[in-house]
């Protein structure tokens, strides 16, 4: 079943599972922790490049923000897997076609860089892959804060707007 793109079904599922649910919202905090608390990666790579090396605190700073992020592509495999197999809820046939598919396509974006923000990350702290760091925190941040901006702004709108019932379902089910 694609991501987003589905009609509704007699088999999809009128709201998210609880696991979906926690899933969705522990993947957001941790998400949320190492965009806005970067600065112990930001430390040691600092160190690194001028140094050599890393003090200890600036190695278990960065080890918390790698921790993080290794957390974060475990909840959105998770998340994948109780998308294929469990569903989810359909959208609206009110919502325009426009909006559905640029919906399903912010979706699929965010999945991906989700999937390639920890990946890149790790790549640039355990392998030593500067390219990657470059990636992850110059390009690929700045696209997930704009994908989560329009994510959050979707939400309200549905809320808000078009008083659906789809922040309900990621909340209470």
């Amino acid at each position: 079943m694609p991501l987003e793109t589905h009609a509704a079904t007699s088999s999809s599922p009128r709201s998210y599972s609880l696991a979906q649910r926690i899933l969705h919202w522990l993947t957001a905090l941790l998400v949320f922790f190492n965009l806005l608390l970067p600065d112990g990666m930001n430390a040691w790579n600092r160190s690194m490049r001028l140094n050599g090396s890393a003090t200890a605190d600036q190695i278990a700073s960065a080890n918390i923000h790698a921790w993080a992020g290794i957390a974060i592509l475990v909840t959105v495999a998770l998340r994948l897997v109780l998308r294929a197999t469990q569903g989810v809820p359909a959208h609206s046939p009110d919502e325009p076609p426009l909006l559905t598919a640029a919906a399903s396509i912010a979706h699929a974006l965010l999945y991906l860089l989700l999937l390639a923000m920890p990946l890149s990350g790790m790549a640039a702290y355990y392998l030593g892959v500067n390219a990657a760091g470059s990636l992850h925190a110059e390009i690929l941040k700045v696209i997930l804060w704009a994908l989560i901006s329009l994510h959050v702004l979707g939400a309200l709108a549905h809320q808000f707007y078009w008083k659906s019932d789809r922040l309900r379902r990621m909340t209470v089910g």
